[in-house]
């Protein structure tokens, strides 16, 4: 009785630690909403887990992702801050960032689904939202292939593949080196099935001999129509061989040929001229906080579908507005890589 108490102690001052404002963003499970540290006003996102008509409790993703930014302390990952409860919902506290990649990726007027992978104020990426994250130490050790977001999910995950490895992860990243450059998802399907298609149509359909166990995948079924290889070229037309080569090598259908983190970053794309640019020369939002919070007084506020930054609801196809009023501005000195993804060259 006296740890329960105390315990119901802690969270209370946890909670009197925050006060929230108007949502930024909601997805099925969880509605994130900007908020502040009431003692110095630093900006923090309250990330508020759906959990009071879960029949069975709090809900497995939601300990995981607690669990994984409790152990994960990384410039590159998002900061959790604080944990707390309140009525029926669980509350995460995470370091507030501008923006996401999801965001540069539309705006025509910058050189670069991503909104999980989101931004600061001073250009550094961060990754968020880690419900479907899998920790993993034994590769012989079965895990779900239910993980990862469809259209960056790799063919062997598709094919139900229980054991696998942080290949996967670069399957992912490959997706979105392509949607950087296409400035639109790269292979975007409706469902499993849909998905495979998509891959096979854009890359080509693998064999055995070319990825030597796929066939005796759980799920592997055969496709009645085949496709043949695309050449990367008449795509991705405004990219560097450079560029091409190091996505090729993350979109290898055969898991243990596809390029590690490692490697590709001792590729030549980042090690040859121009160079990459200096975080504090990446773009920026124009947008400041006080234009942004100016329902800040109201708890409810209307959700600003430009921050939808926990990828948990269905991203939106848009076209960028003509009206410059609604693209987002760069702040600082140019680029030192200022690319230009123009089909028509």
């Amino acid at each position: 009785m006296v740890t329960s108490q105390l315990g119901e102690d802690i969270n209370t001052r946890i909670v009197q630690k925050y006060k929230r404002f108007h949502k930024l963003g909601e997805g099925t499970y969880a509605v994130v909403y900007l908020g502040s540290v009431v003692e110095t006003g630093r900006k923090v996102a309250i990330k508020k887990i759906k959990i009071g008509s879960m029949k069975s409790g709090l809900d497995m993703s939601a300990i995981r992702e607690v669990k994984a930014l409790r152990e994960l302390k990384h410039h590159n990952v998002i900061e959790l801050l604080d944990v707390y409860s309140f009525k029926t919902n669980l509350n995460l506290v995470l370091e507030y960032l501008d923006t996401d990649l999801e965001q540069v990726i539309k705006d025509k007027s910058l050189d670069m689904k991503p909104n999980n992978l989101l931004i600061d104020s001073k250009g550094v990426l961060k990754l968020a939202d880690f419900g479907l994250a899998r920790d993993y130490g034994d590769i012989n050790c079965p895990m779900t292939s239910q993980t990862v977001t469809r259209w960056y999910r790799s063919p062997e995950l598709l094919f139900g593949s229980k054991y696998y490895t942080g290949a996967v992860d670069m399957w992912a990243a490959g997706c979105i080196f392509a949607e950087l450059m296409l400035r639109t998802p790269y292979m975007a399907g409706n469902s499993d099935m849909n998905q495979l298609d998509t891959i096979f149509k854009a890359l080509g359909t693998p064999t055995e001999e070319e990825w030597p166990g796929m066939t005796k995948l759980p799920d592997y079924i055969k496709f009645e129509k085949t496709y043949p290889k695309n050449d990367f070229r008449a795509l991705f037309t405004g990219s560097s061989q450079d560029a091409l080569s190091l996505l090729e090598s993350m979109l290898v259908y055969d898991p243990r040929k596809r390029i590690t983190a490692k490697q590709a970053l001792a590729h030549a794309y980042f090690q040859n001229s121009p160079l990459p640019s200096l975080p504090e020369k990446l773009p920026k939002p124009s947008k400041t906080f006080s234009q942004t919070d100016n329902s800040a007084n109201n708890e409810a506020g209307d959700a600003d579908e430009l921050l939808d930054n926990f990828g948990e609801k269905k991203r939106k196809i848009d076209q960028v507005s003509d009206n410059p009023e609604d693209q987002i501005g760069i702040v600082g000195e140019p680029l030192a890589k200022r690319l230009d993804f123009s089909q028509n060259k």
